[in-house]
């Protein structure tokens, strides 16, 4: 991890205390890491156990000095050895004590140590404005000291097996932060889309877990997690950790038990709640989960209460929140699902998942988690995953989630990397090919568009631009997302509502390109009261699809 510790520790932020007492731990161990950035204890025990991951629970209570007081789960790292992370967007001295289950064991019960968090001088933003939380008013993300948080997401569901190696994962994490990616959503646990603990989950440590019910895990297997995992948020990339899958040929929930999902959650929690992480519960598991209902809302109320940072959480489903008035919801963040197809991916009756979820109460951020994954079958790409984008986050979307064949699936020569929900190949697409796509790029040059205005204030307005989709701010900017029509359409969007009193400059720009083709200034002259009349309406320069912005003239 980036500078984790900044005295003269081996291993960066890793403290070992093998043999000492706490009271030598508490006076002699104080571990030095800057603010948000991870602190790791590492214990050894001198008492063996037939299974450690069972047969031992461990915490460490921390205390910073004004108090506050919280119980960090620690995780069993292989042979006799115990690991607790620990980070804080504060800084100051922290006191730890662990609390073993086994209070016979002195090597794991009752030690003790000092942790100093110290200011960040680096330049990663994930460090530097500290966890992701959801901003006041519910709409959106935004860092621990107000600055706002844009979710553009690129899926890579199967990126901790072996089929990606490191070099790749390091190639694809650099080309994803130079296009502008903020997140990534990757499994760890049960893979969709093929059997149940399939040999081809193993990244180079083995298998997560030895059995089924997973009673038996391999701590080699997390090991190399961690690397990628913490490579991801070196580049200033979040991950949303999946933990499982729900759907029916890949029923985690039945394979696993209420139980054995708790158990895999603590450990994910141990190893990874310290970083600036999302959760997703697990993938395509039923509506009712959100909304406090069944066995997964009993694992997503465990995970709630065991995770001493609260990271956002939510759950991978086809439809938003209920939002009735006796729903006790369980989720931070509405996920919703969108079409693969990619003629249905961008309807209405599509865009009404998302404006539902958006319009239940409480407010919460709403956004797709899947949809038309670009080159998916032979279909998707950049002017469909444009469309997407655009009619997504000018309807109130807190951000967006994309997705290409071959990068989810890790596809590499002879081996697609899935069998499908039906026993056939869905695309022999390699990763490599689905990176190049050039969706991706194009939905990096619509986060910098957005970014260069208070996007976080933007809320739909489709009266503007009747036909189109369109949001913005009333009195300082108007975004309208014109979707491509026939060939020779040249028509543009009739833009009505806005002041009239005001001056407006207007431009087209090219969402595929990121030209911009300048319109001038101007001003509506109102028929009357009731009718503003147009303020702008002129040809697009090429049947395209476009984006149309009025700012306000300075």
């Amino acid at each position: 991890m980036e500078s984790h510790a900044l005295d003269s520790f081996e291993n960066g932020g890793v403290l070992m205390l093998a043999g000492m007492s706490a009271l030598s731990a508490a006076t002699e161990n104080v571990q030095k890491v800057a603010v948000n950035t991870i602190a790791e204890i590492i214990v050894v025990s001198d008492k063996s156990y037939p299974n450690p991951f069972l047969d031992v629970t461990l915490d460490a209570v921390v205390i910073a000095a004004d108090g506050e007081k919280l119980r960090v789960p620690a995780f069993w790292a292989g042979e006799n050895r115990w690991a607790f992370r620990f980070a804080s967007n504060k800084v100051g001295l922290f006191t730890w004590t662990l609390d073993c289950s086994d209070t016979n064991n002195s090597k794991l019960h009752g030690r003790a140590g000092t942790i100093k968090v110290v200011a960040y001088g680096g330049q990663n933003d994930l460090y530097r404005h500290g966890p992701i939380r959801v901003a006041k008013g519910g709409r959106h993300f935004e860092h621990a000291d107000g600055t706002p948080f844009f979710w553009l997401a690129d899926t890579w569901w199967k990126c901790l097996c072996k089929r990606m190696t490191w070099e790749g994962f390091q190639e694809l994490t650099v080309d994803r932060v130079v296009k502008g990616f903020t997140v990534v959503q990757i499994v760890c646990g049960p893979y969709p889309d093929e059997r149940f603990l399939d040999p081809r989950l193993a990244n180079e440590g083995g298998m997560p877990y030895e059995t089924r019910d997973f009673t038996v895990i391999n701590p080699k297997y997390f090991d190399f997690a961690d690397r990628r995992i913490s490579h991801l948020i070196d580049a200033g990339i979040s991950p949303a950790i999946v933990g499982a899958w729900g759907r029916s040929d890949c029923n985690s929930m039945e394979a696993i038990g209420v139980e054995g999902l708790k158990r895999h959650w603590r450990y994910l929690v141990a190893r990874y709640g310290a970083y600036p992480v999302f959760w997703i519960l697990a993938g395509e598991i039923p509506d009712n989960t959100k909304w406090g209902e069944g066995q997964w809302a009993e694992v997503a109320n465990y995970l709630r209460n065991i995770d001493p940072y609260h990271r956002l959480l939510t759950c991978h489903t086809g439809q938003g929140r209920r939002g009735n008035a006796v729903d006790v919801n369980v989720i931070d963040f509405d996920m919703v699902g969108g079409n693969h197809d990619e003629k249905v991916a961008v309807q209405p009756a599509t865009l009404a998942i998302l404006t539902e979820a958006y319009s239940r109460n409480p407010a919460m951020p709403v956004l797709v988690g899947e949809t038309c994954y670009e080159g998916h079958m032979q279909q998707g790409f950049g002017d469909t995953q444009r469309h997407i984008f655009w009619m997504n986050v000018l309807s109130g979307a807190a951000g967006h989630t994309y997705g290409a064949a071959g990068i989810w699936h890790v596809g590499v020569e002879d081996d697609p990397g899935h069998t499908g929900a039906w026993g056939s190949q869905y695309d022999w697409t390699t990763w490599t090919e689905g990176m190049n796509y050039s969706g991706a790029t194009q939905l990096g040059i619509a986060r910098k568009l957005l970014e260069r205005y208070p996007w976080w204030r933007f809320e739909p307005h489709p009266e503007w631009a009747p036909g189109c989709l369109a949001a913005g701010i009333p009195g300082e900017v108007c975004f309208v997302y014109l979707p491509r029509r026939d060939i020779y359409t040249w028509d543009g969007p009739e833009i009505r509502g806005l002041d009239p009193d005001l001056e407006w400059h207007v431009y087209y720009f090219d969402p595929a390109t990121g030209r911009k083709f300048d319109q001038g200034t101007t001003k509506a002259v109102a028929k009357d009261k009731s009718d503003p009349g147009v303020l702008f309406k002129k040809n697009v320069p090429s049947p395209q699809d476009w984006v149309l912005v009025l700012e306000r003239a300075k």
